[in-house]
């Protein structure tokens, strides 16, 4: 298929930082700009890709594949679009995709779509809806503008090459994209379903990824007669139970340590020593004042995995109970908690039952 995909790449994006343009910003392990060198190349719809760039020294330090160029810009978007045109006119292309560096979430997906389309039409653009309400102004006047007739064009944008070439060489005015110039001429455009989460960044903010912190939490008992045992939580039947100053909860002591942890606050002893004013204190008592403390510094959980290591009780049996006790006791979806029951193979402590441990990690988010 003759389509050819244009990145424009030129910008200096003030508004983003001040010393880095926001194509060349890492942005979960890799550079903006490399999330549509990537896409545009596995889809397999493109002979050529052109990268239109004011920063050639560093764009020419990656190893491309021959089928991608890369060639100077121009001061504004609409400058380095005709300079990618009047390039590319040489290979006398059929199709041409322009789309901005900016754009990192467009699907490949996507791609194909508006490929579909453009077999049938001139021009092919995607868009989405507002989901904000949207209002215009003329001089010192406010009016409402429909949202649902209110469209919001992305980009990759397709057209047919010599369509747009005509067009884009004998404007004078700077525009916005590409569709304005079909828009202006009365030329018709095939408007397509775009992606939400084909956004295009503008600020730092649009990329500002909350942080996760994972937290690592253990407890072993040994187990007494005489004595009930609870796990999770909850009253297990049991010949012996697990010796300690407080119920001896493992599984919940474990979390809770896993939880001081994930936020750097040292462990379960600094918090309920072995006094007098915590002996034989519920386990679920020790887990709150930590939960609810996680939760005010707008924490969030993302998973809890645990580990409870006995020969007995079998942890099947009561594996979904014990979730969902401690589904209710930290406020925190079943489907985010996993138990998992491990032996020892009869060995040391555990493994004559004398004895039960627990281990937990736990991932955890900040948002501010």
């Amino acid at each position: 298929m003759n389509n050819y995909f244009v990145i424009l790449a030129a910008g200096k994006s003030k508004r983003f930082h001040k010393d880095i343009a926001k194509q060349f910003y890492y942005f979960k392990n890799k550079e903006i700009i490399d999330y549509s060198v990537e896409k545009s190349i596995n889809s397999k719809l493109f002979k050529k890709i052109l990268i239109v760039t004011n920063n050639l020294k560093h764009l020419k330090k990656k190893r491309y594949p021959k089928s991608i160029s890369i060639i100077k810009g121009g001061k504004e978007r609409s400058d380095s679009s005709l300079i990618a045109l009047k390039f590319l006119r040489k290979y006398k292309p059929k199709n041409i995709f322009i789309h901005d560096a900016a754009r990192p979430n467009f699907s490949i997906r996507l791609l194909k779509k508006i490929s579909k389309n453009l077999k049938k039409n001139t021009a092919v653009v995607p868009t989405v809806l507002s989901k904000d309400s949207i209002k215009y102004k003329i001089k010192d006047q406010v009016f409402n503008l429909d949202r649902k007739k209110a469209l919001l064009t992305q980009t990759p944008q397709a057209f047919r090459f010599k369509e747009l070439y005509n067009l884009a060489i004998k404007e004078k005015n700077k525009v916005n994209d590409e569709a304005t110039l079909f828009l202006k001429e009365n030329y018709k455009i095939k408007f397509i379903s775009g992606e939400n989460q084909n956004t295009k960044i503008t600020y730092l903010e649009d990329i500002k990824i909350p942080k996760t912190y994972f937290g690592i939490g253990f407890d072993i008992h040994r187990l007494v007669k005489n004595k009930n045992l609870y796990l999770g939580g909850i009253k297990i039947p049991f010949h012996s139970g697990l010796e300690g100053h407080s119920d001896g909860d493992v599984i919940l002591h474990a979390i809770t340590d896993a939880i001081l942890g994930a936020t750097k606050k040292k462990d379960i002893g600094t918090y309920f020593p072995n006094t007098k004013t915590f002996k034989n204190i519920r386990s679920p008592k020790m887990l709150r004042p930590i939960i609810n403390n996680l939760y005010k510094s707008n924490f969030s959980i993302n998973n809890l995995d645990i580990n409870l290591i006995c020969e007995k009780p079998k942890v099947s049996k009561y594996r979904d109970k014990i979730i969902n006790s401690i589904s209710k006791l930290i406020n925190l979806k079943k489907n985010q908690i996993n138990l998992k029951g491990k032996t020892v193979e009869k060995l040391g402590l555990i493994g004559k039952e004398k004895a039960i441990a627990c281990e937990v990690i736990i991932s955890i988010t900040k948002y501010d």
